[in-house]
């Protein structure tokens, strides 16, 4: 079958007769949803989009994929931002959603884990977790909508890293599909097991290249009694940097957020986010939202954030700070923060960085990555903002005022090589949280080890020598 004909009407009826009609879309006004991810940039097309409602199904049309040849695209919630959910243009892979797999199978308050399926909605599980006394403290700015399958194959990361770890500290254990049909239980709550290779974690961050992932065990954590939110206006990343090591020693493990956000990002959200108040009445270069979580009570939170603060404003390192007084305040400081890439749209284009430093680079990488920038594009402004606590930072890069957007963007090649050149050079990864899918999936390949990308294909080989899972992402 030539690779360049759409999907014979004969396989789409094999493919369909597994679903059923009610749950296989083929027309585009059905399939458009699919086919188009948030920022715009890798709208494909599909001739089947295929919505399984058991194991057994996704089972099957592996099955039928390897047997035929036919590309299959696994895709969650389709909140991911380099596209790896995303079809080609060919109009010949299939998509599977994994939306209808949306069970809360177990949660077991005194093993401290939940059992999910893939398509359960990431807030679904924060209320489930919630009712039951618990928390599951992955949190993400799409949380309304990113479903569990596909954080775990992206392996999301989020606000709370810093306390809890990411979707792979998350996960206990997963059952996947493999492209054969044959299906991996490993279904296991253990938090200690060593019998063998960690199977799991080679689907966790794996972008639907080796498998479909189904169902998962994930951590829950016993529900603070007490988060405190503040805000504080720093000088610059080094004095930021000091606050954390305050932070750090005054709040161990209670410190459960540490987030940097740099003046530009932060005008864009008064500029563009509706009903946004600035936290502080003066203007700073720098801030930071601290988040701290006593298992004790609010009283012993808030003395932690006072003292944090106290030694702050008395050693010069916090310029101004106020504490939120109320839920709704806290709420509207992390909404703040969570606007922080939308509200670069409406200033024009923008050339995207996902990266990561060590945590002590952070100063040093924003001080060189700005000249870089601005070797490349004078007069763009540079939106840095992101996980100080865990060194990751959303690396964004604005068009100057007044540029031409299409002029801009032609640069998008030359900004990431330039900017990328300054993380590999403090020890950084090019993706911290977002995954590589087909956005930078050149560069790993220009960039990782040999050995790397050698044992990497040949893991993807074994596992799918029909090269039929999400082909195209990652190497």
């Amino acid at each position: 079958m030539d690779k360049t004909d759409p999907l014979p009407p004969s396989l789409i009826a094999r493919f369909v007769g597994i679903v059923g009609e009610r749950h296989a879309l083929t027309e585009p006004g059905e399939t458009a949803p699919y086919v188009t991810e948030p920022r715009g940039l890798f709208g494909g097309r599909t001739g089947l989009v295929l919505r399984p409602g058991s194991v057994e199904e996704v089972s099957r049309i592996l099955r039928l994929a390897t047997e035929t040849g036919t590309a299959v695209v696994p895709q969650g919630g389709n909140t991911g931002l380099v596209g790896a959910q995303m079809p080609d243009r060919s109009g010949r892979q299939v998509v599977l959603s994994l939306s209808r797999l949306d069970r809360i199978r177990e949660l077991d308050p005194l093993s401290n884990t939940v059992i999910a399926e893939a398509g359960v909605v990431l807030e679904r599980l924060h209320e489930a977790a919630d009712a039951a006394d618990r928390l599951f403290p992955l949190s993400l700015a799409s949380q309304g909508s990113c479903q569990i399958g596909g954080n775990l194959s992206s392996n999301a990361g989020g606000t709370a890293v810093l306390a809890y770890g990411n979707a792979r500290e998350l996960c206990l254990g997963v059952e996947v599909v493999l492209p054969t049909g044959e299906v991996l239980d490993d279904l296991r709550k253990l938090k200690k097991d060593n019998t063998g290779y960690d199977l799991k974690n080679l689907f966790v961050g794996a972008e639907g290249t080796l498998g479909v992932i189904t169902t998962a065990v994930l951590k829950l954590f016993p529900k603070p009694k007490g988060r405190e939110v503040a805000w504080a206006g720093v000088a610059s990343p080094e004095v930021a940097l000091a606050l954390f090591g305050m932070a750090q020693d005054r709040a161990g493990p209670a410190l459960t957020a540490f987030e940097l956000i740099g003046a530009t990002p932060l005008s864009f959200a008064e500029k563009h986010l509706p009903g946004a108040v600035k936290p502080l009445a003066g203007d700073w270069p720098w801030h930071v939202l601290m988040e701290v979580s006593s298992g004790r009570s609010g009283e012993d939170a808030r003395n932690i954030v006072e003292e944090i603060l106290a030694a702050g404003l008395e050693d010069g390192v916090v310029g101004d700070a106020t504490i939120a007084a109320s839920l709704a305040q806290a709420s509207a400081f992390w909404k703040l923060r969570e606007s922080l890439s939308d509200v670069q749209k409406p200033e024009g284009g923008s050339i995207k960085h996902d990266i990561s430093v060590p945590v002590a680079s952070i100063p040093a990488f924003i001080a060189t990555a700005g000249k870089a920038v601005a070797s490349v594009s004078p007069g763009a402004r540079v939106a840095c903002f992101g996980h100080m606590g865990d060194g990751n930072l959303h690396y964004n890069i604005s068009q100057p005022v007044g540029a031409d957007t299409e002029t801009f963007l032609a640069l998008y090649g030359a900004m990431n090589k330039a900017v990328y050149e300054v993380v590999r050079s403090f020890g950084g990864s090019i993706s911290a949280e977002h995954g590589i899918g087909v956005v930078k999936r050149d560069v790993l390949a220009a960039t990782a080890p040999l050995v790397a990308l050698g044992l990497m294909r040949r893991v993807k080989a074994a596992f799918d020598p029909a090269g039929i899972m999400n082909p195209g992402k990652v190497i």
